[in-house]
């Protein structure tokens, strides 16, 4: 009876290693992929940045040109 016994707990304490080993796998794969996710929102924030960057630069660019155009115009009296 206390063969069955030790037995009975030792099939239960390899189920419970081998659902550990699952789960400690998953878990790998788990961090793997979160790590994989935090790259990929740091490379959209990364391109954020650089649009906006050159969001500015073309709008101060934009600027530049909308000055001297209405400068031209009132040298040509072309103003409305």
């Amino acid at each position: 009876m206390a063969d069955n016994v030790e037995n009975l707990m030792l099939e239960h304490l390899k189920r419970f290693q081998a659902t550990l080993e699952r789960i400690d796998q998953k878990l790998g794969e788990l961090t793997i992929r979160q790590s994989e996710t935090h790259a990929a929102v740091l490379g959209v924030r990364r391109d954020q940045v650089n649009d906006a960057e050159i969001a500015g630069h073309l709008q101060v660019q934009l600027d530049g040109v909308k000055d001297r155009l209405d400068r031209i115009e009132r040298r040509l009296d072309l103003a409305n």
